[in-house]
């Protein structure tokens, strides 16, 4: 690079590229045939994937599926000191574990690769190059530490921090000095003072006078690394991007991105700013808090289907806001058009509900059954283990029953090991007081369930069970049938309460509640 200023020193320099607009549309969304729409997530590992990057990676999924395009994960690390270990692999492993996974990515490759920022510098050290070479951008030698003190003096003035364009016209005779002392400064790129209008398919038409209200930005780092606003427009061009989906914040940089692009005389593509993901009460979501994390949500058994369900349940972009939609039906219902630039006021007191929904979908799908049946047998051997006192509750043809008996009253399988259903894989420890505590009449009513489960033999139903158990109490003076039911509660889960006692004996079975039944008569 600074052989490259010094060879330019010895040229005339051109006048700065002309302020017209670029990125001038129709309302199209560009989505017409022969048109490949390429889409891009780039969020930077300086952090693990949370709820507000996976609605922007979700809405870039949406759309290009919707448009049979490709969906690019690319790594903007180019900020070395930033970098946390292990978040690169963590944004790709939530995007496959979410059902989004990309089609090029760092992991996967692609015909645009690399895909991560700090092994593409040759391309941003060609295009600052170009940029020298026309006049759009110039070296700046200003120390850290003047830069440090414009920013304190602004802000001791109320002011907004800028760069004073110090090094803006320096004759070559000064950059030659400079570059003596300092071969490796840094490039800033020059801002025209008529910024580019344009069309934003979310916010409509924009212009934001960079000029007026900021200094030239810096776009090469001495160090060689380049900053968020070339980088990106470098890659957005070589990896053939269409559209622009990000979140609202890089609106106003949206000028800047576009001035780029006319130095360096290339089509943009066409821009949406998606508005803010936000807490209940308006307030931003702070990646401090730990709970908006994705692997936080999958620990605690939460369905990727219901975070994508309600992380755009309470944003805009579809017809009707409805409860319960899968992928393919968002992918179906999206249309950009109708995202708008309201915030999206996130209720995360509702994901319970939402993931009850789609667990009971997943539970009425045979294959997708079998498979919760696979990890609900995990669960409880790790949250038993050594508990067991038979094996048998390990049976996938038990475990699916309880499954199906349980879908649509609980939120999450990991509730089927809580201690509210501890009595479907261990035996309760119910003592004989705590029965004859509810009512007199104990051994008459043991002798009549057994008696009940005789008759039956193991051709139980729910149906069955609940007439046959209304007509215990029958001729039991002083006994109600409420009592019957606490009583036959206690002795077969040792709460006093849960399930309905007929869906308790139903899964359990009429061998287990013999011998339940029995053990507490006779302790």
């Amino acid at each position: 690079m600074a052989a490259l200023l010094r060879r330019l020193l010895q040229r005339e320099r051109p006048s700065a590229a002309s302020g017209r607009p670029v990125g001038r549309r129709e309302a199209s969304l560009g989505t017409d045939a022969g048109v490949a729409v390429r889409v891009r997530f780039a969020p930077s590992p300086t952090g693990f994937l949370h709820l507000g990057g996976l609605r922007t990676a979700l809405y870039n999924y949406i759309f290009a599926k919707k448009y049979q395009g490709s969906f690019i994960l690319r790594l903007e690390d180019t900020d070395q000191t930033r970098l946390v270990p292990g978040a690169a692999e963590n944004i790709e492993d939530m995007l496959e574990w979410a059902g989004i996974p990309p089609d090029e990515s760092p992991r996967r490759g692609g015909p645009a690769g690399p895909y991560q920022q700090s092994q593409r510098l040759e391309l941003y050290a060609q295009a600052t190059e170009a940029l020298l070479k026309t006049g759009a951008a110039y070296p700046c030698f200003c120390s850290p530490q003047r830069l440090e003190l414009l920013k304190k003096e602004a802000l001791r003035n109320h002011q907004t921090p800028r760069y004073d364009n110090r090094c803006r016209n320096m004759s070559q005779e000064q950059v030659a000095q400079k570059l003596a002392k300092d071969p490796k400064p840094a490039i800033r790129f020059r801002l025209e003072q008529v910024a580019p209008a344009f069309q934003d398919l979310v916010y409509g038409w924009n212009r934001h006078e960079v000029a007026s209200v900021e200094g030239d930005p810096v776009i090469m780092k001495s160090d060689g690394f380049p900053t968020y606003h070339l980088a990106c427009v470098v890659d957005d061009h070589h990896m053939g991007i269409s559209h622009v989906l990000r979140g609202s914040e890089w609106l106003v940089s949206t000028a800047k991105h576009l001035l780029l692009y006319q130095a360096l005389g290339w089509q943009p593509p066409h821009f949406a700013h998606l508005p803010l993901l936000l807490n209940r009460d308006g307030s931003k979501l702070s990646k401090r808090q730990g709970d908006i994390f994705l692997e936080h949500f999958a620990a605690d058994g939460f369905l990727p289907d219901s975070l994508l369900d309600i992380i755009t349940n309470c944003g805009s972009g579809f017809a009707e806001n409805q409860m319960g939609r899968t992928l393919p039906e968002l992918i179906t219902q999206f249309n950009l058009t109708q995202v708008t630039c309201h915030s999206a006021l996130l209720d995360l007191e509702k994901l319970p509900e939402f993931n009850r929904l789609h667990l009971q979908r997943l539970v009425s799908n045979e294959s997708q059954r079998r498979q919760l049946v696979g990890k609900l047998q995990v669960l409880v051997e790790e949250a038993f283990g050594c508990q067991l006192q038979n094996r048998d509750v390990l049976n996938p043809v038990y475990v699916e029953r309880i499954l199906l008996l349980r879908q649509g009253h609980i939120c999450r399988l990991q509730d089927l090991v809580s201690p509210v259903y501890s009595y479907l894989w261990t035996r309760p420890a119910v003592g004989r007081a705590q029965l004859d505590a509810i009512s007199e009449k104990v051994d008459v009513i043991a002798k009549r369930v057994l008696g009940l489960l005789e008759r039956s033999g193991m051709s139980l139903t729910q149906d069955m069970l609940n007439g046959e158990l209304k007509k215990l109490s029958e001729g039991l003076e002083g006994t109600k049938y409420s009592n019957v039911m606490k009583l036959l509660r206690m002795a077969l889960s040792g709460q006093q309460q849960g399930p309905p006692v007929a869906e308790m004996m139903l899964a359990l079975g009429p061998k287990e509640v013999r011998e339940r039944i029995q053990k507490v008569v006779s302790s």
